[in-house]
């Protein structure tokens, strides 16, 4: 099963600014890599996620969203919402 995480962003977006360390913090601290599009340059995913805000956080697995973030989400969130999805990150 593969699972990606994705930020969607836009430039001069404040919520965005603020996400951008939190998502630092949980790549550093789960050793994963959280993929960032800026969804106005890629309108294409504005369509196909049917996105309506940004930050807007996606966990995908096997090409189905299984969790749905919008604006701006806590580091304690976003690594509860991505271990749900990837059980070999589990608290021990």
């Amino acid at each position: 099963m593969a699972v990606r995480v994705i930020c969607f962003y836009q430039e001069g977006c404040m919520g965005c600014e603020e996400q951008t360390p939190i998502l630092r913090e949980v790549e550093k601290e789960l050793g994963i890599e959280i993929e960032e599009i800026d969804a106005v340059r890629n309108p294409e995913y504005i369509r196909t996620y049917k996105l309506r805000v940004t930050p807007t956080i996606l966990v995908i697995e096997d090409d189905v969203v299984r969790e749905r973030m919008e604006g701006l989400v806590h580091r304690e969130e976003l690594e509860a919402a991505i271990r749900r999805h990837m059980p070999e990150l589990a608290p021990e």
